[in-house]
Parts: structure tokens; sequence; C-alpha cells
């Protein structure tokens, strides 16, 4: 008999050692290290010595390579972060929050494709098939022909799976609560994960089947459990959003059959999950018109153009460091835009307290952000409201200077679309905002014009101590502008 050979697996990272110890050599977390049984994850010399190996055809580079099939799964944002629908053989990783909606979404995903005539097959190893079925019932979605059962062994699930027509989806939910009996370790452990994982990918390959991993999360929001999992799977999707939100974001942080910037929006509902075509509407729904330090930033996701207000609040400091607290924006990036407005348009930010948020909870990464981020800026320091009409959107190079950014026309129809009059966008852009669909353009080749444009419409706020006029208070306007515009 094969002597039991225990090692000490890093449950954050996948690192083995052979003793144990407080922290991590690999990713530096303290007490992951657990005990597990590496035994059965050999194969003993002997054996394996007198393995010989299989042949297998070799192709050429010439030859026809044929287009992977596409399923489409009946909800359009989902088939958007996808490319178009599921790849037969594909293995998805889906990791969000607990409660963030990931088993409403594949319930409705597995209904919508099982109502289609697609043999769809729900796993669950967290809930019981009564569970299962209360939230199909509150979803309207009870009469679907999806096929639901409660099991957690991964050799009982594929023997099942083997038996008739090859299901054409198959969602576990979760990939945490699976377990092979190849190896000796607890549930949920690295050994458990990786084993448990390769073996359903196997089956995916084999068969043609669409399997969908469901994952858990760390407190950092980062998938749990080994990153080769991450790196066996096709795609890695990320469902985000805040409870105390509607909507939710669905995006794909790896996707070998599709692109890796598009973006799927849903509402939760009492039915579940409402697919966005519209993310613009919903994030500008609850608009505050008129309020200094807001501005509506044109962005794009992947090839989807979505319209979101930024707001900034600029208040002086009572601390020795002024704060910077940012919501949904690189902290960075922000750090990069104060820096600009205080070295090249005279605005001194460093008595001030600066909070910024993205309205809705929407994460923005392009830079094309930094325009409308320093209008909005600007506009709270001068108490200068911006036009409520216009859109704003341009980066912004550390010279002070404003460079174009991709897709202005398309930034600009969308604009249009939802009834604004006027954009601010890069002089040198104006050449791309071909089909503008009738709306004012403003070019601003550097950013001190825009600033002085800004803080020549500032109003003096009241004093909260006396009610007197401060006009003279520090920093309310710039005195560069001042000076230049009487």
């Amino acid at each position: 008999m094969a002597k039991a050979t225990l090692s000490f697996v890093c449950q954050n990272c996948g690192a083995a050692f052979n003793r144990w110890q407080g922290k991590c050599e690999s990713c530096g977390e303290w007490n992951t290290l657990v005990e597990e049984d590496a035994g059965g994850t050999s194969i003993p010399a002997s054996i394996r010595s007198k393995r010989r190996g299989r042949l297998f055809k070799l192709e050429s580079l010439t030859g026809a390579s044929v287009d992977a099939p596409r399923t489409a799964s009946g909800m359009s944002e989902l088939d958007r972060v996808t490319g178009g629908g599921f790849v037969r053989g594909s293995v998805l990783l889906v990791g969000g929050d607990p409660g963030i909606g990931k088993s409403t979404l594949l319930t409705q995903a597995t209904s919508l494709m099982a109502r289609a005539g697609h043999r769809a097959v729900y796993i669950s190893g967290e809930e019981a098939v009564a569970q299962v079925r209360l939230r199909a019932e509150r979803l309207g979605l009870a009469d679907a022909p999806v096929q639901l059962a409660a099991e957690t062994s991964v050799e009982d699930i594929i023997a099942t799976l083997s038996e008739g027509a090859v299901p054409r989806l198959i969602v576990i939910d979760s990939i945490q609560t699976m377990w092979t009996d190849t190896v000796e370790s607890a549930p949920g452990t690295v050994t458990q994960v990786r084993a448990s994982a390769q073996a359903l990918i196997r089956f995916a390959k084999k068969s043609g089947a669409t399997i969908i991993l469901v994952g858990h999360v760390t407190k950092d929001g980062q998938i749990a459990g080994p990153r080769v999992v991450e790196h066996m799977v096709d795609a890695v999707l990320s469902f985000e959003g805040e409870g105390s939100q509607q909507f939710r974001i669905l995006r794909a942080a790896k996707n070998r059959f599709g692109p890796t910037d598009e973006i799927g929006v849903f509402e939760m509902t009492g039915l579940g999950l409402r697919e966005v075509l519209n993310p613009s509407e919903l994030f500008l729904s609850e608009r505050d018109l008129g309020s200094p330090g807001t501005a509506v930033f044109a962005g794009l996701e992947g090839t989807r153009p979505v319209l979101v207000e930024l707001q900034a609040l600029v208040v002086p400091t009572t601390l020795g460091t002024p704060r910077r607290a940012v919501v949904g924006w690189d902290s960075s990036r922000l750090s990069m835009v104060l820096a600009v407005l205080e070295a090249h348009c005279g605005v001194k930010l460093s008595g001030y307290d600066v909070y910024f948020n993205v309205a809705g909870g929407l994460r923005i990464n392009e830079p094309a952000a930094d325009l409308a981020a320093a209008a909005a800026l600007v506009s709270s320091l001068a108490n200068a409201p911006l036009p409520t009409d216009a859109v704003y959107f341009g980066e912004i190079s550390l010279s002070g200077a404003v460079r174009p950014v991709a897709q202005t026309a398309a930034r600009l129809k969308e604009a249009a679309k939802l009834g604004f009059g006027r954009a601010v966008l890069p002089e040198s852009a104006r050449g791309d905002a071909s089909g503008d669909a009738g709306l004012v353009l403003g070019t601003v080749a550097g950013l001190s014009s825009l600033v002085a444009d800004i803080a020549a419409r500032g109003t003096a706020r009241p004093s909260r101590d006396t009610g007197k006029d401060t006009s003279a208070e520090k920093n309310a306007t710039p005195a560069r502008f001042r000076r230049d515009h009487g």
C-alpha cells in the first residue's frame, strides 16, 4: 500500500508546503495553510512506468477550421457578454457576492433554454430541490422543463448526465461544494476544487455540453479557490452590483470565444432580473438637475455607449491632510486630475476634501472620463452648475491638454438619442464627430479654457457662521480667471 503523503496547501493561491507555517510564502496571506492528503493525486511509480502512451491524430495547418457553433441563451444581455451565446463544449466560471443574484440569473437562463427545446440541467450543491423550486415559482418559471437535482459527487453527476441526450447547458452551483473520490480532501479545499473542476471540464470537452460553474468570492471580491481554475475554464464572468441599488452588471474578465470589454446590465425586480437594453436611461433616471458638482459623462463599455452622471463634492477640510474619497473610479486617476488642475489651471485644492462618486454604482475604467471629472470638480468648487443638456468626454494629459478618445460618433449619437443638446469634447476630435445628430459641439484644446468658462459662471456660497457674502472666499473662483473675466 502506498504511503499517504501529507502536505499543507494554501487555500488562497494553491501553493503546497511540506510543513505548516503561519504565512504563505507564495501569496503572503496569513493562516491559509490547511493540511491535505496528497497521496490520492499521484500514481505509484511501478504503475506509471508501465503505462504506454495513446496514439492521437496530428493535423496540418492548412486544414479547414470549423467555427464553434453557439447557442443563444434567450437573454440578450447574457449573450452580449459571452460573445453571442454559449459555445458548445465551453466551461464558464461565474463569480459574485453572496445574494447578488447569481442563482437567479442562471435559473432564468436554464429555463429559457429549456423552453427553447434544449436539454438544460441545474445541479445545486448548496440548496435542496424544494428551495430551487420555490425560486422558480417566484420567478414564474415553474413550468420550464429544467432537469433539477441536488448532488455534490462529481462522479455521480457525470454518470447521470452521460445517460440519454447530451445536455446543452449544465449549471453547477457551486464548485466549492463539489467533491471527487480521486482525492482525499474535504470539499471546498484547493485540491478538491481543482480536481472537481478538471473532471467537469473534461466531461464538457468530450460531450460538447456547456457547463457554468458558480464560484464563491473572497472579501476582496476575487473568486475563491486556486487561480489555476480560472486558467482552466474558457470564460470568467463577474456579476457585480450594490445591495442598495436595483441594477446588476455582468462583465467578462476572461473570454476565449468573445470580447472582455462588453457588459450586460440587469435590473433586479420582484420577478427576477430584467434586462436593461438602454442602460443610460437607468443611470440617469434620478439625476438632480441644476446641482453644482454634477456632470454627465458619455462613456463606452465595449461597443455600447453609456451615459452616466459623475458627482463631485469639494468642501474645506478640517484635517491636516485633505481627504480623497472615490467610489466607482480609479483613485490614482483622480489624484492625477487634481494635480493637473492645480499645476496648469491655478485651482488650489490642497485645502479641500474631495468626494467623488459615479452615480448608480457603475465602475468606470476608461480615461475618457477625465474631462467630465474635472468639470464636476470645478463646478463644485466654484458653485457653478453645469448645463443640464451637456455631456463631457476627453482624456487629460499631464500637460493640461485634452486628448481625443475613440468612438466619438457613437458617444454623440447616444447623447442625442437621450435628448442632450450639446457636447464638450477635445478640439482634435471634431473631425471624428460625423453624424452628431444636431448637437452643439463645444471643443476645448486645453483644460484651462474649460476651467475658466466654468469659474466665470460661479456664484458665492453663503457662510454657515455669519451668513455674509463669501465672494472673497479662498479659491471659490481662481484669481487668475477673476482677473481675465473682469
